[in-house]
């Protein structure tokens, strides 16, 4: 199917928005859709050659303005850095996209603890130090803000083989229903989406390898019988970010094609993975996956 983008073409026009993880996948396809609607682009992941040349071809392809800054969100003064460059190239910052994100899939006995932590610390630690860093920020400057996380759906149901994960986004979420409370009053708005299965280029590929990827096929899983487009996720994720949105605070947006009706859990099945296979899928996975 052929999707279309939503808004019209200046409905983020003026707007600075920072996306975590936006030199590839998601986080691309998104922030090229922010900046066909006139937005200023900041891209951050720790791999600065890459950023660079997503950077070009972002331009390139939409006439837009991006920076690329080199930033590990698990570090907050990395990410204080991050946000003082983005402040010197556009003036301001109005909106922060939560995206950088690590996972495994695994049995969660044979996870050691540091890999455990690595996820945590990528997803939950990157995201509360990104939000507390523009959060204080918009507080300070009396801007009002607009925080946009990207969780998942087993944040709220659980799934098994991506505890870490689950354990991260589920923090992820407590704090987006959180901070739209406290924050509220300072016009700062606290959003989420819990996207199904988006596939994107090389990821699926390196949590399953093998044939594995056509064996778990997630369009059985999905009551439209097909995964997302990427661009579905970007016109959601752009309204979110855009003033149309103004009354829309703490709440999460299921993006899933009903997938967690059909079966809560998204890794669940894995159960038919032979113990054999693991040991295949645990040196094919061994790199944290990049923010």
């Amino acid at each position: 199917m052929s999707v279309t983008g939503m808004l019209r073409d200046d409905a983020l026009k003026g707007k600075t928005i920072i996306v975590t993880g936006g030199g590839t996948g998601l986080g691309k396809a998104m922030g090229t859709y922010f900046l066909q609607l006139g937005a200023n682009l900041v891209i951050t992941s720790r791999k600065l050659d890459v950023l660079q040349k997503t950077a070009a071809e972002m331009e390139a392809e939409t006439g837009g303005k991006v920076l690329a800054v080199s930033c590990d969100v698990r570090d907050y003064t990395q990410v204080e850095a991050m946000l003082q460059q983005s402040i010197e190239k556009f003036g301001r910052v109005d909106a922060l996209l939560n995206n950088a994100a690590g996972n495994f899939i695994s049995p969660t006995e044979r996870l050691s603890a540091n890999a455990f932590s690595s996820i945590i610390d990528i997803v939950l630690k990157g995201s509360v130090n990104c939000s507390l860093a523009l959060g204080k920020y918009w507080i300070a400057e009396k801007i009002p803000g607009n925080i946009l996380n990207i969780i998942t759906t087993y944040a709220f149901t659980g799934s098994a083989y991506v505890v870490p994960s689950a354990c991260a986004k589920g923090g992820v979420l407590a704090m987006t229903r959180s901070l739209a409370v406290e924050w509220g009053r300072h016009q700062i708005r606290t959003n989420a989406i819990a996207p199904g299965p988006f596939p994107t280029k090389g990821a699926w590929e390196r949590l399953l390898p093998g044939d594995m990827a056509a064996k778990f096929d997630f369009k059985n899983r999905v009551p439209l019988k097909r995964v997302g487009e990427h661009q579905e996720l970007a016109n959601l994720a752009a309204f979110l970010v855009s003033d149309f949105s103004g009354y829309i605070n703490g709440e999460v947006i299921t993006i899933d094609g009903g997938e967690w009706l059909q079966g809560a859990g998204q890794f669940n099945p894995m159960e038919m993975v032979p113990d054999q296979m693991w040991d295949m899928i645990e040196q094919s996975t061994r790199a944290v996956g990049k923010s």
